[in-house]
């Protein structure tokens, strides 16, 4: 019995070693794959999942990755540096308390504008312009530009903002481009930087946009006071009367925290 239980362990012990090896190359495999799948994805919507409040959130792209199309979406900071900008698809009377509280508090933003925005408010382009504000190029149309897979279409939804633009303040707009709904695709980012153009996603946003169903200010503030983190690019929406009323206390809790703000234009 005694050889015969010997080698019974000896045979025993191998396969529990080979299981062993095959699981871990397995599962470094698997890690491999998923990691990749995060940081080089060049495609599809923008997504981030926050793992940990006050640090930056994982994007489905790298800052290097990104870096290639001239596109951020946030500085790789330690610093407490905020870049505000907001989405405006349509005014609905809360925009002037937007750049009221901007104003208040000398925070420098960047509006990122459809074309039936630029068209049915000019004095507030001429406004945003005035008190030193970015008015970048959220495409004429708003389509999901992901779709859209020739040159031609895509620098008609860039220019015809262009034009309307410049026709408003006699100004050349600044080359900052943001895709309607966070959808892109990797063609996309070379034609927009193929135009000459940046383009800019973000790294803290919250759901603002529904007009029958705003968030109360206890929402908002636990979103955006407990997701800010260093080189931050925030994105809210002109059309949320929650913002409207609560940026003025939100951009003090944000100083208050040790933040300060720049402009797009500054980042590294």
């Amino acid at each position: 019995m005694k050889p015969f239980s010997h080698k019974k362990i000896i045979g025993t012990s191998l396969l529990f070693i080979a299981a062993f090896l095959v699981g871990h190359f397995f599962a470094r495999t698997v890690e491999h794959f998923q990691t990749k799948s995060v940081t080089t994805s060049a495609t599809g919507n923008w997504g981030l999942s926050f793992q940990e409040d006050g640090k930056p959130p994982v994007a489905n792209a790298t800052y290097e990755d990104l870096r290639q199309y001239d596109a951020y979406y946030a500085e790789n900071t330690d610093q407490k540096v905020i870049y505000l900008t907001f989405d405006a698809g349509f005014e609905n009377g809360n925009t002037p308390a937007i750049l009221d509280a901007l104003k208040k508090h000398n925070v420098p933003a960047t509006f990122f504008v459809v074309g039936n925005f630029l068209s049915d408010n000019p004095d507030l382009i001429k406004r945003m312009v005035e008190e030193g504000h970015i008015v970048g190029n959220h495409t004429y149309t708003h389509p999901d530009m992901s779709k859209i897979s020739t040159m031609e279409s895509f620098s008609k939804e860039i220019q015809d903002v262009e034009k309307l633009y410049q026709e408003i303040t006699g100004k050349e707009m600044i080359k900052f481009y943001r895709p309607p709904q966070g959808k892109y695709s990797e063609e996309n980012l070379k034609m927009a930087k193929e135009l000459g153009y940046k383009t800019f996603f973000w790294s803290l946003a919250y759901v603002d946009w529904y007009q029958d169903k705003q968030p109360t200010k206890e929402e908002a503030f636990d979103k955006l006071l407990g997701r800010i983190h260093p080189g931050a690019v925030v994105l809210l929406h002109n059309t949320s009367s929650t913002n409207g009323q609560i940026l003025d206390e939100l951009l003090t809790k944000w100083e208050e925290m040790g933040y300060t703000f720049k402009s797009l234009n500054q980042m590294p």
